[in-house]
């Protein structure tokens, strides 16, 4: 085969006669383990090194994650992307971006240089999760897509622990630096993606995508559904693990082991609770997911109130990413009811939706944490409870033209 070759462009149904190495699924496969290298070690090591280094308050850390996450907002601009560049190449290219973003990142040790950085780590990582969520949904059966996104998640889980493990093992061993593991994180990031680019050839989906923004009134559960994940999903990304460092004085490497553990646990899980879904469908998963986080962020907030201790916090840590996964539930929702046509537009219409709240809550959070974080995990509590009324409104079977138990009320009453 001629290098060239490599650049051609082949349909899925070719793509699946190549070797496993080089098919569809192996490459969202290599991404999947590619993009949690530096991801993993930037959210490992941020903490810490915003106090330590930067002497981070809890506002500060409010306002990076809200610059954090305004690409994410953006993402809606992927759809003007794809009119001059296939999914594929844009999805690896941004993958590069946020393994260059991540090895500078300990280069700007203050708050307006991390501001930077961030965004532009920032912006590789949302474009290439809207991208990456756009391919799994069109090049997956749906038949076999709960099972092969729980897969697909334990190779990102796996590549998180590898990452944590290496930073457990070696950061006191070899007294390393911030600089030295996020040079290496962000390289191998790159590198993986560079590799990709190059081995590859381009896959053409069964149905051409729709090039322009797709608002549809069908679809207004599942962009509900988005906006709270997004809402709730930013209160722990942005202060579970800064009260471990903060109240319980937790080290690198034992924040990064509290990581790891939590990690090993999802790539237990990941693939049973894909299974899980597909046996009792999406609505079933998203109560079960729903009704869990909102009592773990309860007990978040009763943390501060009766002080149960460093223990009982990394437990519901762990807890708190296991029900998670059980997030894969939307996706495959969407699947079921979207038109082929429109999946890409609408990853990233969701994507931006997803990402509302997180544009302005960590920030306005991260003021009202300074004087009650109570109240902050109460608030992730109560959004729980909305996303759990939401979910009792996903049909049992969910197909076109039966989105929500409102769309056939006679159809449902027969289920």
């Amino acid at each position: 085969m001629a290098f060239g070759d490599n650049f051609r462009t082949v349909t899925l149904k070719e793509g699946r006669d190549l070797p496993l190495w080089r098919s569809p699924i192996a490459l969202l496969a290599v991404m999947s383990f590619a993009m949690p290298i530096a991801f993993a070690t930037w959210s490992a090591l941020l903490n810490n090194f915003v106090i330590e280094m930067a002497q981070f308050d809890g506002s500060h850390i409010g306002w990076l994650h809200t610059v954090r996450e305004i690409p994410g907002f953006l993402a809606i601009g992927v759809i003007f992307l794809i009119i001059f560049m296939r999914e594929q190449v844009l999805g690896l290219i941004s993958l590069i971006l946020l393994g260059v973003a991540t090895a500078m990142t300990a280069q700007f040790p203050s708050l307006g240089g991390l501001l930077f950085v961030t965004l532009l780590s920032s912006i590789g990582f949302h474009y290439y999760e809207t991208v990456n969520q756009s391919l799994q949904l069109q090049w997956i059966d749906k038949a076999r897509a709960p099972q092969t996104l729980g897969w697909l998640m334990s190779i990102g889980s796996g590549a998180t622990l590898l990452t944590y493990l290496l930073i457990v093992v070696t950061w006191r061993t070899y007294d390393l630096s911030y600089d030295t593991v996020y040079w290496l994180s962000g390289g191998v990031t790159a590198l993986l993606a560079v590799v990709c680019l190059l081995l590859y050839p381009q896959f053409e989906s069964p149905t051409p995508q729709t090039k322009k923004m797709v608002l549809r009134r069908r679809y207004w559960l599942y962009y509900a559904l988005q906006f709270m994940s997004g809402a709730r999903r930013q209160i722990f990304v942005v202060f579970a693990g800064f009260m471990m460092v903060e109240r319980y004085g937790f080290e690198v490497h034992q924040i990064t082991a509290l990581y790891m553990v939590t990690l090993l646990a999802n790539m237990v899980a990941a693939p049973f609770l894909g299974g899980a879904v597909a046996r009792f469908g999406e609505r079933a998963a998203l109560v079960v997911e729903y009704a869990g986080l909102g009592l773990i962020f309860v007990m978040y907030a009763g943390l501060y109130v009766f002080d149960w201790g460093a223990g009982l916090a990394a437990g519901l840590y762990i807890a708190n990413h296991i029900f998670f996964a059980l997030a894969l539930a939307i996706k495959t929702y969407f699947q079921k009811i979207a038109d082929p046509a429109d999946i890409a537009p609408t990853a990233a219409v969701a994507f931006t939706i997803n990402h509302i709240a997180a544009v302005f809550l960590p920030a306005g959070l991260g003021y009202l944490w300074l004087t009650s974080p109570t109240a902050v995990f109460a608030a992730a509590a109560g959004m729980a409870l909305v996303s759990l009324l939401l979910s009792l409104l996903v049909p049992r079977h969910p197909e076109p033209g039966h989105e929500t138990t409102l769309a056939r009320p006679q159809a449902q009453a027969a289920e």
